[in-house]
């Protein structure tokens, strides 16, 4: 399931973060990519710096107040985010993200652009799936969620820094098609209680939905 959510950062925190990068040193990113991924990789990410770490620890906060990534992603914990630039020239080839990061199963990515797109060319994120490749550059503060188990890549940025935020969830439940099914039955059984309240089928939908949860999620 690929979800696009919009605002994820409102724009002064945006424009403040954007601040604080500038100030910050970006290092050669394959230093933490795979071997083969490092062949690919051509972009830069921040060094280990306290103001990098306050962004992180801000973005990832960001993240978990979301709820729609909650219910979508079902996180158990959250890997990364790295803070990444792309210079004119810089570009991400086909790969696939690691299974294992920092130590947990990576379920699924995600990459939280904070540049305005008008402010560079290139640089879409390319994500492959069975109906084939999906384009996406997004509005700073706009966050999109796709399966770790995707092929994907970024397109080479021909004017501007792309700056963005990428991490990975370890989800609760394992299986794409089952997060997908408990984000479907949730967001329904939402929009009942909006529309009618507390009704029978509301109840039964709850129950569906928590049932499920507990066949499925690994604690």
């Amino acid at each position: 399931m690929l979800l696009t959510l919009a605002h994820i950062l409102a724009p002064k925190d945006r424009s403040e973060i954007l601040d604080a990068l500038s100030l910050i040193e970006f290092v050669d990113g394959r230093s933490t990519a795979g071997w083969s991924a490092r062949l690919v990789k051509g972009n830069r990410q921040a060094a280990r710096d306290p103001r990098a770490e306050a962004i992180i620890e801000r973005v990832t906060a960001a993240l978990l107040a979301s709820d729609v990534l909650r219910i979508a992603a079902l996180p158990k914990r959250i890997i990364g985010p790295m803070l990444t630039r792309y210079e004119p020239g810089n570009a991400y080839g086909t790969h696939v993200d690691d299974a294992i990061l920092a130590g947990a199963r990576a379920d699924v990515s995600f990459t939280l652009f904070l540049s305005d797109p008008s402010t560079y060319d290139g640089g879409e994120l390319m994500v492959e799936g069975p109906d084939g490749e999906h384009r996406h550059k997004l509005d700073g503060g706009a966050l999109l969620l796709y399966p770790a188990t995707t092929l994907h890549r970024v397109e080479p940025v021909t004017r501007g820094d792309r700056y963005a935020a990428v991490g990975w969830i370890r989800s609760y439940v394992r299986r794409v098609d089952q997060r997908e099914l408990l984000f479907d039955l949730e967001t329904a059984r939402r929009r009942i209680f909006e529309t009618a309240g507390k009704t029978h089928e509301f109840d039964l939908l709850a129950k569906c939905t928590a049932n499920l949860l507990r066949m499925w999620a690994e604690d």
